[in-house]
């Protein structure tokens, strides 16, 4: 492997991580509707676990008001009982073919414990970030037949993605604590 190619790799490494912890933040609840929130429900159809929104359409017609529309009206059951069993905390009514899911107002101390989750989540995806830097540190001490200052030259552009990568995942868990914390 070349240096560029390693660095490119690092690179990559780096922005999946940080993909990665968006996608875990968007699963936790704040204080408003988002469709993200049932992003992790599994319902039971067809014979097997899919995901929620290939059996029905998830919209927020309100800030505190999620709203299920299943694909094939029978599902509704199978829907209000994946919701109710993904231990999101939320109770799904069920009104015929249509699926309320009113979000309960969070505690101030529901609201500590979610922040806290969210930095746990973050300093993850900080590892990983730290990981792929070490790896692609390791990687081109090991590269032969290449002058010094090119691998110095590489190893300076790895810490500086590394650097962007761990600026954007704080920037993340900043957003999603206003979000959480906002009343």
């Amino acid at each position: 492997m070349t240096i560029p190619e390693i660095v490119k790799a690092a690179r990559e490494g780096m922005q999946k991580a940080v993909e990665n912890t968006r996608r875990e933040l968007s699963g936790i609840r704040s204080g408003k509707a988002t469709t993200n929130l049932l992003d992790t429900v599994r319902v039971e159809a067809y014979g097997s676990a899919v995901p929620l929104n290939q059996v029905a359409m998830v919209t927020a017609p309100e800030p505190r008001m999620l709203v299920v529309q299943p694909f094939d009206k029978s599902m509704a059951i199978a829907i209000d009982k994946a919701i109710r069993d993904a231990n999101l905390g939320l109770n799904p009514q069920s009104q015929g073919t249509v699926i309320r899911v009113p979000l309960p107002m969070l505690s101030e101390e529901r609201r500590k414990e979610l922040v806290k989750i969210c930095s746990r989540l973050t300093e993850e995806g900080r590892v990983a970030v730290r990981q792929a830097r070490t790896d692609a540190m390791t990687k081109i001490k090991k590269v032969e037949k290449v002058p010094e200052d090119e691998k110095t030259r590489g190893e300076k552009e790895v810490q500086k993605h590394t650097d962007e990568a761990s600026k954007q995942v704080d920037e993340l868990l900043k957003a999603k604590e206003a979000e959480i914390l906002a009343v």
